[in-house]
């Protein structure tokens, strides 16, 4: 009988362990997102989405630090979604401005489809950064980072095209399409709600409806605007004071 050590038997069951570790994150993640898109990102509770998963609370808290680490593993799945929109309206045409255009409408589709990751990616950005990182891991916001800015960077790269070819007039393209991803975050809860306040006559509040399609042409026409004005961004007013 061989006496040759088997060194394998270690490392498969550690590599084993980490399997099934990656398996039932992924398992709670996916219960969280469906629990977003069935309910609201504010009726979601620890409790549901371990009852989903057929597992103890207390288990979810030994995968992710809190809640707040949940919900930002949870809106990375719904930013590789969005990036792969993006890439494909960009993909459409080699114009830039035809692109931005492209690029806004995909993320109103994508917003509109699904309401949850609007209230999601919302309520991580009103936190601050610092809370955050105090209650979210370091790997964890790694991750959350790279699904931003994989979405920043599909809008980067069209603005930047734009601006050496001569249509767009723009100082930092990384600052506006963050500026336009904020904004649009904002904006698309108009469109969910699909009301406009306005003042009827002084002190008479005035309810009217607004459509998708306004919502989707202001967000186009809002970028392309930015996008095409004359180069005074922060960046130019700050040098010129």
């Amino acid at each position: 009988m061989s006496t040759e050590p088997t060194p394998a038997t270690g490392p498969a069951r550690g590599g084993t362990a980490a399997a099934r570790r990656r398996l039932r994150e992924a398992e709670i993640i996916s219960a969280t997102r469906r629990l977003f898109d069935e309910r609201g990102v504010r009726d979601a509770q620890i409790e549901d989405i371990a009852r989903a998963v057929g597992i103890n609370r207390a288990i979810i808290y030994r995968h992710f630090t809190g809640k707040e680490e949940l919900f930002s593993l949870t809106l990375v799945q719904y930013l590789d979604e969005l990036r792969v929109a993006l890439e494909q309206a960009a993909a459409t045409t080699d114009e830039p401005r035809d692109q931005l255009v492209r690029l806004v409408e995909a993320f109103v589709d994508y917003g509109l489809a699904h309401p949850a990751f609007v209230d999601c990616a919302q309520a991580i950005m009103r936190r601050p950064g610092g809370d955050l990182l105090e209650e979210v891991s370091e790997s964890a916001m790694y991750r959350l980072g790279q699904a931003i800015s994989g979405c920043l960077s599909v809008l980067t790269r069209v603005i930047t095209a734009g601006a050496s070819s001569g249509d767009f007039h723009v100082d930092d393209p990384g600052l506006l399409a963050n500026m336009l991803y904020a904004s649009g975050l904002g904006t698309l809860q108009l469109g969910r709600v699909a009301m406009l306040v306005s003042e009827e006559q002084p002190g008479v509040p005035r309810i009217s409806r607004v459509t998708v399609e306004q919502v989707r042409d202001h967000m186009v026409a809002t970028a392309l605007a930015l996008a095409a004005g004359a180069p005074t961004s922060a960046g130019s007013a700050a040098r010129g004071r």
